[in-house]
């Protein structure tokens, strides 16, 4: 995911192209890790001191439901990162340390499928967590 490609899918599902939103895609173009709120808004008010934690939590989940950002609950708070360009299904690593991020491409669901017979599952999510070879 690039900043043009994210702005093209804020516009084309009827969201403006902002400041303050390009300066949150912005902040997560170059990381390649989750990062939490509290992180994510400490790098925004650089430019806009007045943000509140509120409307930069509010612009994440936006973004999320867009699929320009992912989230998960890691060290029991709400963090994200840039929609990976990974093509196909897969699933991430998450180091518990630093955050960083590996992809998986292989998907537990088949097991998972023939476990539940009768089941009808929407959807899923798989992360496996533990300590990048950097903080091992």
């Amino acid at each position: 995911m690039n900043s043009k490609k994210a702005i093209h899918i804020l516009k084309e599902n009827g969201y403006k192209q902002t400041k303050q939103r390009e300066r949150l895609i912005d902040i997560f173009l170059d990381k390649d890790q989750y990062m939490p709120v509290k992180d994510v808004l400490k790098e925004f008010q650089e430019d806009f001191p007045s943000a509140s934690y509120n409307t930069v939590y509010r612009n994440l989940y936006t973004l999320v439901d867009l699929n320009i950002l992912e989230s998960t609950l890691l060290n029991g708070e709400q963090q994200f990162r840039l929609h990976c360009d990974i093509s196909g299904h897969h699933h991430h690593f998450i180091c518990t340390k630093c955050g960083t991020t590996s992809p998986i491409e292989v998907c537990p669901m088949e097991d998972v499928n023939a476990s539940l017979p009768g089941y009808q599952i929407n959807n899923h999510k798989f992360e496996v967590y533990g300590l990048c070879p950097e903080c091992n």
